[in-house]
């Protein structure tokens, strides 16, 4: 990460810009207006990325609004523009997504600095090794006037593809709910054993397992995963003692995921029971479904189609920084189309094309904005 700041840092001075890194380790950019008193229009995504991921996810967002400085080549707006590079969105790290986003918004609690790794090292004492100061971190809080906050980012989706479309403009951002379901048995030799009398952990998270994939496929547009698994002792011939698997719920109504987790989470107390298992439910986070600014949205609807394409209104299935800093300010996304719909991936990538035409939308948003578009 030190090494991605230190590049974009001078791409940012390059371009005319300020560049400082806040003590939760976001990268700032700041492009002043004509006018020291004047408002703020912030442009963002995240740096961080996951295991074996693409490189487009989130960094596409952060180089594309300096590009778009560049293109102002050195033009003073009525209103500065603030690029931020996100230091924490996946939530990979510490289990908990967002670090970054909230510190900026100002949402932040103070109770996640002692959140954990893998390696038992704190969010404080990670922001410390990093060479910043976790006592600082409501300095990091966008103040004074903003416009509102613009994500440029890939789909990570099918659906603009399929759709033939190389844009399309965010109306919400789906909710979601992060737990971890540890299934807890009796480690024992896998060949003296009898099959009646035994405490499969393993087994148990495994029949759970597909009890979610089911509860998921008979909800209309809800999305149900079980992306990580851990069993100890994590022996060929020995008898799974514990289970631990993630679970990741995602749906636009609030209603409806909070009712599917409900049920998702009696299923699994049911299995543990009758195969004789103890169950632990850690709630990681609940992230309500939020909607876009809809004044933003229209903005930027009258730039695509100032520049020619067509206009698609869509829901992020995915969770974006622009959701924490919809608490905060109003907040738009443009999504770019993703071959394939793949992301979260090594073959992740863009079209050319796709990104000069959010070139084009973006430079049309700042002068819908210059002109009191919003």
């Amino acid at each position: 990460m030190h090494n991605a700041h230190a590049l974009l840092s001078t791409w940012m001075k390059h371009v005319g810009m300020s560049a400082t890194v806040d003590a939760a380790g976001n990268l700032r950019g700041f492009y002043p207006a004509r006018t020291a008193a004047a408002p703020r229009l912030v442009i963002g995504s995240h740096l961080d990325t996951v295991p074996r991921a693409g490189a487009f996810d989130g960094i596409l967002g952060v180089v594309l609004g300096i590009a778009l400085i560049e293109e102002l080549h050195g033009r003073r707006l009525r209103f500065g523009i603030e690029v931020i590079g996100f230091s924490e969105e996946e939530g990979v790290r510490f289990g908990f997504p967002f670090i970054g986003s909230r510190a900026c918004a100002g949402t932040l609690d103070s109770s996640l600095l002692q959140r954990t790794d893998a390696n038992g090292l704190t969010v404080a004492e990670a922001i410390r090794k990093f060479d910043l100061d976790p006592d600082r971190l409501r300095e990091a809080e966008i103040t004074g006037e903003v416009l509102g906050y613009l994500e440029f980012h890939i789909e990570q989706g099918p659906l603009l593809e399929q759709l033939a479309l190389p844009l399309g403009i965010v109306e919400a951002i789906v909710g979601q709910s992060r737990f971890t379901l540890v299934f807890e048995g009796k480690a024992n030799h896998a060949g003296t054993t009898p099959m009646p009398l035994r405490r499969d952990a393993l087994a148990g998270a495994a029949e759970w397992i597909g009890r979610v994939e089911r509860v998921a496929m008979a909800v209309p547009e809800l999305l149900a995963t079980v992306g990580r698994i851990e069993v100890l002792p994590g022996a060929g011939n020995v008898i799974a003692g514990e289970a631990r698997a993630s679970l990741d719920v995602r749906h636009r109504d609030d209603g409806i995921r909070s009712d599917v987790v409900a049920r998702i989470l009696r299923s699994a107390e049911t299995i543990a029971a009758r195969r004789g298992l103890r169950l632990r439910i850690e709630k990681h986070s609940e992230q309500s479904a939020v909607a876009m600014n809809p004044a933003l949205q229209n903005a930027l609807a009258h730039s695509v189609q100032f520049c020619g394409f067509p206009v698609h209104r869509m829901v992020s299935g995915a969770g974006h920084d622009a959701m924490i800093l919809a608490e905060r300010m109003p907040a738009a996304m443009l999504f770019l189309r993703c071959p394939g719909g793949i992301s979260h991936h090594p073959d992740e990538t863009v079209f050319p094309e796709d990104v000069a035409a959010a070139m084009k939308v973006g430079i049309a948003f700042l002068e819908e904005l210059e002109n009191g578009g919003i």
